[in-house]
């Protein structure tokens, strides 16, 4: 596969010899390249790698830091209580802290056969757009479902029927490599059961999304608006088969469309705006910017019931309480590569590179001067993500639009860190709902602008193939 040298940043260039087949060649380890955030680099690799602050924050900063960590990681209760400052929880919601499903702040997984919920996957529901019905999809990017909104919740306060359960089951599927090798492949279907208020609408399109790892969200929200515009290629002009594209989302303080980040397909535009939605959809938790409860026209008992708000118009989640969940979630840092001067990582990082991976999973952005937290700014950081939309394939297809994603369409997702998800969450499941049971199945699962990437994965033989894994195990 032949690939454009235009994707790579001058510093990779210049540690990096181009091979015949025009593709970069590295040989040693570029400078600083281990530091992943730069000067926030976090000096980690074990299970608590995840959960550390940006190793360049202040002691006196760490003190909000450890504070925000505490609204993450600890529950929230029913109200009324006499625990004021976390009442509120529900009516409906999926789980009582942030903690539950970020676990070490690390990634997701599915419910297994004996889960009774889902817990650290949440399914997101939407109907087919509605032409009179433009302004609310302007604000929300979907439809909702009429009845239970867009959002699966499979809990509730006593008194309020939860909206279902959710169960995966799977069907098998074999992909062979040139040199026979063969890998199985699971493809999951989702069954909703014990529906709480009736049939859902007949057209009602279902997404299953795993809780991503929380690391370097500061860093990403960080990177200037224009050099992630600049990766975009929607005409394939450099006819690399890379399509990017940016999602355009609503921005609830601000009320117009702008640029979105954050999220399986991209939907929220900031690190606030994701807390904000998330205590919302994920906890039934009331804010200045989401200050009434997810309750639908039909839900009547969760409308009629009580609510944390202060006797003040102050919300369940405070300003205050958001302003330090916010602080801690931006400053979550990033652990360092490993092995970056291994043999076999360069191998693997020369053929990440001959398949033609960083043309989605960019490696490397400088964050702005002026980021929202200091020393997030001025940061030469390695994501490995363009934060773009792309097409990849009718394999991974969902079939649900979000502001200007489509049914195929997925935001690629940071790399940074990927390899100590067994370390930090104890499992390797992968991708937007989980099915990837390890790296290499998430990689033959990439299609549609990926295709070409994974038709040449599957010339590997078992030592690179072997290459490869240590390359992104060393994220």
């Amino acid at each position: 596969m032949s690939l454009s040298l235009s994707r790579l940043s001058p510093l990779l260039l210049a540690f990096a010899l181009t091979a015949c087949d025009d593709a970069p060649r590295f040989t040693q380890a570029e400078p600083g390249e281990a530091l992943s955030a730069g000067q926030a680099t976090v000096q980690r690799s074990d299970r608590n790698a995840f959960s550390m602050p940006s190793a360049n924050l202040s002691p006196e900063r760490r003190l909000d830091f450890s504070v925000g960590n505490s609204f993450f990681r600890n529950p929230w209760v029913i109200a009324p209580s006499t625990t004021t400052a976390r009442d509120g929880l529900g009516p409906l919601f999926n789980t009582n802290a942030c903690q539950n499903c970020h676990v070490r702040d690390g990634r997701g997984h599915p419910p297994g056969p004996d889960d009774s919920n889902a817990v650290s996957m949440l399914v997101r529901l939407s109907i087919p757009d509605q032409p009179y019905l433009a302004k609310e999809i302007e604000r929300l990017g979907v439809v909702p479902e009429p009845v239970y909104g867009t959002q699966l919740q499979d809990m509730a306060i006593p008194g309020v029927a939860p909206e279902g359960k959710v169960r995966v089951s799977y069907d098998r599927q074999t992909v062979t490599f040139e040199d026979g090798h063969q890998v199985e492949l699971r493809k999951p279907t989702l069954q909703i059961t014990q529906l709480g208020y009736g049939p859902m609408h007949p057209d009602t399109r279902f997404s299953a999304r795993v809780a991503p790892p929380m690391i370097g969200l500061g860093l990403l929200e960080a990177i200037p608006e224009a050099d992630i515009l600049a990766n975009e290629d929607p005409d394939d002009r450099n006819r690399d088969g890379i399509r990017g594209r940016a999602n355009r989302v609503w921005d609830d303080a601000q009320g117009k469309p702008v640029l979105g980040r954050f999220g399986w397909k991209a939907g929220q535009p900031n690190v606030n705006q994701q807390n904000v939605h998330a205590f919302a959809g994920d906890m039934g938790l009331t804010s200045t910017l989401q200050p009434k409860d997810d309750c639908t026209s039909a839900q009547t008992a969760c409308l009629s019931a009580p609510n944390g708000d202060g006797a003040n118009g102050e919300k369940e989640v405070s300003d205050n309480i958001l302003r330090l969940v916010t602080f801690y979630t931006r400053n979550l840092g990033v652990p360092a590569r490993r092995n970056v001067d291994a043999p076999q990582v360069l191998a693997g990082k020369n053929l990440f590179f001959q398949a033609g991976c960083q043309g989605c999973h960019t490696p490397q952005f400088t964050t702005a001067t002026n980021a929202a937290e200091p020393e997030l700014s001025g940061q030469v950081i390695r994501p490995y993500s363009d934060l773009l939309l792309h097409d990849m394939g009718p394999g991974l297809a969902d079939e649900r639009t979000e502001f200007a994603a489509n049914g195929q369409d997925w935001r690629t997702p940071p790399l940074w860190g990927i390899g100590l998800t067994e370390t930090v969450s104890g499992h390797t499941q992968f991708l937007h709902d989980g099915r990837a049971r390890n790296l290499l199945e998430a990689v033959l699962w990439h299609g549609g602008e990926a295709e070409a990437a994974r038709n040449q994965v599957l010339t590997f033989n078992a030592e690179q193939r072997a290459a490869l894994l240590a390359f992104l195990n060393s994220l």
